[in-house]
């Protein structure tokens, strides 16, 4: 491991044969390719390729890594296998797992998501744990959430508190009070009531409290009473 008692100026495209140890920040607005690790306060640099990287704060155009260990992520694209950040602001994420306080995206594409908040144009995970959910479209296989604002959202079981959605195609939903435009479930579980404004498809559907209900505006409710053996639905 090479060792830099001070800052990294970056003055032209540079190459680490090895792993490096900033003491002080990086900057320069130019490539960094590292074969190893990265460990340094701040690194400000066009694209970073490495293993590893520790840092307080990275802006980057693009980052490349296997870990991402950050408290501020700024940056255009991430690939990375795990992140774990306090903030992170970028146009595509491409990752295995997340773990961030506030997640600020165009696309999300992740195996899984642990965040307060994700406010992401579409989001593609396996697994999603958040406080509040603001996405456009929304592709997971397990959903927990306290609030979920989505246009659409495919998902096998969805927890949320509320749902405000346009089209929504799960398997079961357990939530707090779901509006849709389109419902498409085999069970849902609510607290007072579903509402849907064009077409309320389920195999069932029960409410924790006393005079809940389920209503379609534009059509009836259609009772599924075969459930496809490929979907389950």
């Amino acid at each position: 491991m090479e060792i830099i008692e001070k800052d990294l100026v970056l003055t032209k495209d540079t190459h680490f044969n090895e792993s490096i140890e900033v003491k002080g920040d990086i900057k320069g607005y130019y490539d960094l390719t590292v074969k190893g690790n990265i460990d340094a306060r701040n690194i400000v640099a066009h694209n970073i390729d490495a293993r590893d990287i520790d840092s307080h704060n990275i802006d980057s155009h693009n980052i490349v890594a296997r870990n991402i260990v950050a408290r501020n992520i700024d940056s255009h694209n991430i690939d990375a296998g795990d992140i774990d950040s306090h903030n992170i602001d970028a146009y595509n994420i491409n990752a295995g797992n997340i773990d961030a306080y506030n997640i600020d995206a165009r696309k999300i594409n992740a195996c899984d998501i642990d965040s307060h908040n994700i406010d992401a144009g579409d989001i593609v995970a396996c697994n999603i744990d958040a406080y509040n959910i603001n996405a456009g479209n929304i592709v997971a296989h397990n959903i927990d959430a306290r609030k979920i604002n989505a246009r659409n959202i495919d998902s096998h079981n969805i927890d949320a508190g509320d749902i405000d959605a346009y089209n929504i195609d799960a398997y079961n939903i357990n939530a707090g009070n779901i509006v849709a435009h389109n419902i498409d479930a085999r069970n849902i579980d609510a607290h007072h009531f579903v509402i849907a404004y064009e077409t309320f498809k389920c195999v069932s559907y029960k409410f924790r409290r006393t005079g809940g209900f389920a209503k379609c505006l534009d059509s009836e409710i259609v009772i599924k009473d075969k459930i496809c053996s490929k979907c389950g639905k």
